[in-house]
């Protein structure tokens, strides 16, 4: 089995008003000086078999049919 983490983020341009909602809710709480938070998606998957290539690749095909809206975000790949 091949671990990997798949890390979703909105591109920069983007408006992120979850985010903007989590810093005004961090500095209501009494966190002073966080600002620009953006937020984003993180899927831990097992993929079968030993081929990293073939993982990534895969993981890749995942992350641009389903995964992530390309159009409007981002991705990355850390394979363990």
């Amino acid at each position: 089995m091949i671990k990997a983490r798949v890390t979703v983020t909105l591109k920069n341009g983007v408006l992120d008003p979850q985010g903007k909602a989590i810093e005004g809710a961090l500095g209501a709480l009494g966190f002073d000086g966080v600002g620009q938070v953006r937020q984003g998606k993180v899927f831990d998957l097992e993929v079968e078999g030993t081929d990293k290539a073939k993982a990534e690749s895969d993981l890749k095909a995942m992350c641009e049919k389903l995964l992530a809206n390309t159009v409007i975000e981002k991705y990355t790949i850390s394979i363990a």
